[in-house]
C-alpha cells in the first residue's frame, strides 16, 4: 500500500516573503482543490516556495498602491474556510517566518512542522492594525488566552513557543522538514477512507457546544447503522 500513497505539495509563491494577493490565493485554492479531488492523493503539504520564507501575510504593499483590499481578503477567508471541510489532511511545512494571514493557514492545517528560526503568528498590533481575519484561525486553533499572547502585544510565537501552546507539532531542522511533513502525512493515510469521511467532523464538532455536539454524534450513529 506503500507505493500507491502520493503527497501532494502546494506551495505559496508570492512577491516578497511569498505575500498573498488574489493571483496567489487563487492558485493555492486550486491546488489545493485538486489534490483533494486526486483519488491518488493521501495528503497535502503546504508550505512557501523558497528557503526563507513560508509566508508573511497580505501583499500590503499592493493594497497601500491602491488595489481593492477586498478581493484579498476573499481569498484568504476562501482557503481558510475550505482548510477544515477538505477529506485529506493538511500538513503545514513552515519553512520560515509564518506571519498574519500565513500564520492563519498554520493555525487552519492540521498538522505543522516548522524550522527552529521560524516567528509564527500575528504582528498587525505592533504596526497598529488590528488582525480582524487572522484572529479567527488563532482563536479557534488555541483559544483566547494563548492567542492573546500573540494577538494583543503584536508580537509573534517562537517555534518553541508555538509548540508549547499547541500550534506546531515538530520543530526540525530545514532538511527534514519535508521529510517529516510528510510523515505525518503517512500515519494519517493509514486511516484511508474512514478519515476521509471522518477528518471534517473534528473540526465541525470543535464548533458546537458539548451537548449539540453529542446531539449530532448520535444522528450520524444513527444513520450510520440504518444503512
Amino acid at each position: 500500500m506503500a507505493n500507491e500513497i502520493r503527497i501532494a505539495i502546494v506551495e505559496i509563491d508570492g512577491p516578497g516573503r511569498n505575500l498573498l494577493n488574489p493571483e496567489v490565493l487563487g492558485k493555492v485554492e486550486q491546488g489545493i482543490r485538486e489534490a483533494a479531488a486526486d483519488p491518488t492523493v493521501a495528503g497535502i503539504v503546504l508550505t512557501g516556495s523558497g528557503d526563507d520564507a513560508f509566508c508573511g501575510g497580505l501583499d500590503v504593499p499592493a493594497i497601500k498602491a491602491g488595489a481593492d483590499p477586498v478581493p484579498f481578503y476573499e481569498g484568504l477567508i476562501s482557503i481558510l474556510k475550505l482548510l477544515p471541510a477538505l477529506p485529506k489532511p493538511v500538513v503545514a511545512a513552515v519553512n520560515g517566518d509564518a506571519l498574519a494571514g500565513g500564520a492563519g493557514f498554520v493555525a487552519a492545517a492540521d498538522y505543522v512542522v516548522s524550522v527552529p528560526d521560524a516567528k509564527i503568528g500575528s504582528y498587525e498590533v505592533s504596526v497598529g492594525v488590528w488582525p480582524i481575519v487572522a484572529q479567527v484561525p488563532l482563536v479557534k486553533r488555541l483559544g483566547v488566552r494563548a492567542a492573546m499572547e500573540n494577538i494583543v502585544p503584536g508580537e509573534p510565537f517562537t517555534a518553541e513557543r508555538a509548540k508549547e501552546v499547541g500550534l506546531v507539532n515538530d520543530i526540525v531542522p530545514a532538511d527534514q522538514l519535508r521529510k517529516t511533513a510528510e510523515e505525518w502525512l503517512l500515519k494519517s493515510a493509514r486511516g484511508g477512507a474512514t478519515v476521509a469521511s471522518g477528518r471534517p467532523s473534528l473540526y465541525e464538532v470543535d464548533a458546537m457546544s458539548y451537548n449539540d455536539a453529542l446531539d449530532a454524534a448520535l444522528t450520524r450513529i444513527t444513520a450510520a447503522y440504518q444503512q
